[in-house]
């Protein structure tokens, strides 16, 4: 068994303890096998009663807590957690499978073999009902949207990310698909000049809210929306498929 980057992962059998460093991956294993889920960051946040150890955070775990409970393995991913992390549970004797997640197909492909090879547990049916949901013809796009994910500094999304691709899916196209990186740092006047239909403002990472976002966009149409259906990629998918942005 290789991971999504390529390192082979060495299981004796199926998986019975499992430490998350990921909030989706978290929310995916929860929604499987709960009783396999021994840690977690503090991020973590869905199911909203899961009561396991807390390991710090994606970006600053605290390794000597994970291999205290013993894991069979570790799930990560390329862009939430760190190598650094990664390659010293691995010196470490830690199994750690890391997932690669930029598209809604990739997150469906990676969850997969997440659960089929990593995890020797099979496909869930929350899976495999998210695939179907999402096996549909493209359509054109119908809205423009900026999407920042934090203020002062304020960032976008940008190009080659999940949110961008889950969002052309559901047909609203990203103003800042052209510019260099994958969440730039931009001003509001660059937001605004962006000519978006409408400034979307999810609440994580940065917890936008009615008083503390939309006011930086007078006169642009901006709407609230949960961080989680346009950013994780396991459970929430289900629901993100229906989500109705258009309105």
């Amino acid at each position: 068994m290789k991971d999504d980057l390529g390192t082979p992962l060495e299981l004796d059998g199926p998986a019975r303890r499992v430490v998350s460093l990921v909030p989706s991956l978290t929310e995916a294993v929860a929604a499987s096998r709960p009783d396999a889920l021994v840690g977690a960051t503090d991020w973590c946040t869905h199911p909203a009663d899961l009561d396991v150890p807390r390991v710090r955070g994606t970006k600053n775990p605290d390794l000597a807590a994970i291999r205290d409970l013993r894991p069979d393995v570790v799930i990560a991913n390329r862009e939430e957690n760190r190598e650094l992390d990664v390659r010293r549970l691995r010196e470490s004797g830690v199994q750690v499978w890391v997932t690669v997640v930029e598209t809604v197909p990739q997150a469906l492909d990676a969850m997969d073999r997440l659960f089929g090879e990593a995890l020797g547990w099979g496909v869930p049916e929350w899976l495999a009902e998210a695939r179907r949901a999402w096996d549909r013809p493209e359509a054109g796009v119908l809205v423009r949207a900026a999407v920042p994910i934090w203020r002062d500094p304020w960032m976008v999304v940008g190009h080659d990310t999940f949110t961008r691709d889950l969002l052309r899916r559901l047909r609203v196209a990203n103003v800042f698909d052209d510019w260099e990186g994958r969440y730039p740092s931009v001003t509001v006047d660059e937001i605004t000049a962006a000519d978006p239909d409408v400034v979307l403002l999810p609440d994580e990472p940065y917890v936008f809210t009615d008083e503390d976002g939309p006011e930086a966009f007078p006169g642009v149409p901006t709407q609230l929306v949960s961080g989680r259906l346009i950013t994780w990629y396991g459970p929430s998918l289900l629901e993100a498929a229906g989500l109705d942005l258009l309105s």
